[in-house]
């Protein structure tokens, strides 16, 4: 990371021989297919803490939607992919929770959504059938790529998975440190920053053959150069 240059919040890169870009806000945006795609979005995951008697903070369910209005505003969108944990767990099933998502559903009614389950989906259930989620079992694949929650390899296509929340540490003098949430590249897959506000996150170390792109200060930032 560069301090001293301006952030980029979408930064090109190319996957399969197609271009996709990296946006700041920890989701990735496939331009010639019009599709943005999130991963690890855990909605009701705090309603979930705090049916189990957990203090956690609110407002993760509104963050994440506004957060998605931000994207859909800015990039032209004809299919919304959510690379799997669209809800955390049972209790996500909460009121507040669910009219939320309606409430956001129906200003976006005209959009294609689309779930890849991943190991929370199928513990939580499918969202309700209102919510107009066409929900399918991984591997989905789209143009070159093969969208799956789990970060496995593919025969043929490219993968884009989640599930692993992937964060990069930087060290810098004085031993300071900081942990930021990235996009981990490597040959035939990549690992997607998980989106929710309320999620944690496992360390990607460099090594050959890897890229890495740090998130943070509204910018993308390369860690590692390409080979």
């Amino acid at each position: 990371m560069d301090p001293t240059h301006a952030p980029t919040p979408a930064l090109a890169v190319q996957l399969a021989s197609e271009e996709v870009w990296l946006l700041a806000d920890k989701a990735l945006y496939w331009p010639a297919g019009e599709a943005l795609l999130i991963a690890d979005i855990h909605f009701g995951k705090a309603a979930a803490y705090r049916a189990l008697g957990q203090p956690v903070p609110q407002g993760t369910t509104t963050n994440n939607l506004q957060r998605l209005d931000a994207l859909l505003a800015q990039y032209p969108c004809r299919q919304l992919i959510f690379i799997g944990d669209f809800l955390h767990a049972r209790q996500s099933h909460a009121p507040a929770t669910l009219a939320a998502l309606h409430a956001w559903r129906e200003r976006n009614s005209e959009l294609a959504i689309l779930l890849i389950r991943g190991n929370h989906d199928r513990s939580a259930g499918d969202p309700p059938a209102t919510l107009n989620i066409r929900v399918v079992a991984e591997p989905h694949l789209l143009g070159p790529f093969a969208l799956q929650h789990e970060p496995h390899p593919h025969p043929s296509h490219h993968v884009l998975a989640g599930h692993v929340h992937p964060v990069c540490v930087l060290r810098g003098r004085g031993r300071q440190r900081l942990r930021l949430p990235c996009f981990s590249l490597d040959d035939g897959v990549c690992l997607l920053p998980a989106f929710g506000a309320f999620t944690g996150g496992m360390q990607v170390d460099p090594q050959a053959g890897r890229r890495l792109y740090a998130l943070g200060g509204g910018g993308v930032w390369p860690v590692i150069a390409a080979d």
